[in-house]
């Protein structure tokens, strides 16, 4: 078993390269192209994955790598009962054809079905979230020093619900908060709604829409690394390495009892 504490620095760095190439391109008048799921692929997406791939195979050569590009081409390898790597090269990509900056690299350690050490880089922004789990969680916004982060209490005037910008529905959204007490509700493109909630900026993240396993893995562990949760919405702890990569709807929860 690798020490994860000392794989850290490492995943952020081939995070923050990957993000690189991302911006390289995201620069350029680049092409599109449509997966059989309808979902869009660029340069970018591929780009950063065949950065992020080499560097995880060398540092771990015995951990299985399941990775949103090679899916699509090839499927989902076989996992085994191992350590595995789930990594989004590029999540929100209709956020970075839009070009608002809302778009993440992902890459998540996944260990006894539970995602233990989590990177996101926003390029655009030039922030780095981490998680470790059981060690905790830090943002690092350009070249300053990494800052610890945790979820807050929410406020007596209410709580801050992070929503999908593009994805759900927004009457079940509603029946969900029906009961709660709303100050805000913020929408946020990719990963960024995790990272939100672990950093005490958001509250609860309830996703009644699809997404996959290299989606919010990487969110995960940084938001539980932060000392939040994600359940599914029976309040199920939400599991890794199921064989389609599809996720139950879940909710992500900070200081929300």
């Amino acid at each position: 078993m690798q020490n994860l504490p000392d794989l850290l620095p490492e995943i952020v760095s081939v995070a923050q390269d990957a993000g690189a190439e991302i911006m390289n391109i995201y620069a350029t008048d680049f092409d599109v192209n449509w997966k059989s799921d309808s979902s869009p692929v660029t340069a970018a997406d591929e780009g950063a994955e065949a950065i992020i791939l080499p560097k995880l195979r060398e540092l771990t050569p015995h951990y299985t790598i399941v990775a949103e590009e090679a899916v699509a081409k090839d499927g989902v390898p076989d996992i085994g009962s191992t350590p595995f790597w789930l990594v989004d090269p590029l999540d929100g990509t209709r956020e970075f054809l839009n070009r608002n900056g809302e778009f993440t690299v992902n890459i998540a350690l996944v260990i006894d079905k539970e995602p233990r050490l989590g990177v996101i880089y926003v390029p655009a922004q030039d922030t780095t979230y981490t998680g470790l789990v059981g060690v905790g969680a830090t943002r690092q916004i350009g070249d300053a020093a990494p800052e610890p982060i945790s979820i807050r209490t929410p406020p007596e005037e209410g709580v801050t619900v992070l929503a999908s910008r593009r994805h759900g529905d927004p009457e079940v959204l509603s029946t969900f908060l029906n009961d709660r007490p709303i100050a805000e509700i913020r929408n946020a493109g990719s990963s960024l709604k995790l990272c939100l909630v672990a950093a005490g900026e958001g509250d609860i993240y309830p996703r009644f829409g699809n997404t996959m396993e290299w989606d919010i893995a990487a969110g995960h562990a940084i938001l539980s690394a932060a000392g939040g949760r994600i359940t599914t919405e029976d309040g199920e702890p939400m599991l890794y390495g199921k064989e389609t990569m599809l996720n139950p709807h879940f909710i992500a929860w900070g200081g929300l009892e």
